[in-house]
């Protein structure tokens, strides 16, 4: 009986030390990247703003279980995004995953009149919950979408360049 109760209060108070430590990383999640691209900004938001245009630059696009219902939604196997917002040269999105992880994407594409480059900045925003794992696993999330993201943007900058 004695085992059980060191263990129970071993197990609540590894639990509180951990939420503790949880509670210090930040509650928003901010992974963005840019790139410059030599095109017109006109030309490289028609391939962003449209889903349908993804295919040419998005890693994935092109798998099964990939559905693009308009060229505003789609559901990416399992998470669903949906462009809310298209004004001043910013595409605004959300991205719902199947676990109810919510995400704002917003990809800016900047461009003074006088120079031929355009520097596109694509950034996702997540809100997270006080759950330790939560907090925990965001360390991770400028690693693994950082470079998706990079990819991505690689990837527009060598289709926008072609046009």
């Amino acid at each position: 009986m004695r085992f059980i109760k060191l263990a129970l209060f071993s197990i609540v108070f590894l639990f509180i030390i951990i939420t503790c430590v949880g509670l210090l990383f930040p509650s928003t999640v901010v992974v963005s990247r840019a790139t410059d691209i030599i095109a017109p900004k006109d030309s490289i938001l028609a391939l962003v703003k449209d889903i349908n245009q993804w295919k040419q630059w998005v890693e994935g696009m092109k798998n099964d279980g990939i559905v693009v219902s308009s060229p505003t939604e789609a559901d990416l196997a399992g998470t669903k995004v949906s462009i809310h917002s298209i004004k001043d040269y910013t595409v605004g999105s959300t991205w719902a995953g199947r676990k109810g992880t919510v995400q704002e994407s917003s990809i800016r594409i900047y461009q003074d009149s006088i120079s031929p480059k355009a520097v596109v900045h694509w950034q996702f925003t997540q809100k997270l919950k006080w759950y330790p794992w939560d907090r925990l696993s965001s360390m991770m999330n400028d690693k693994i979408m950082g470079e998706q993201l990079e990819r991505n943007l690689a990837n527009l900058r060598k289709i926008a360049e072609k046009h």
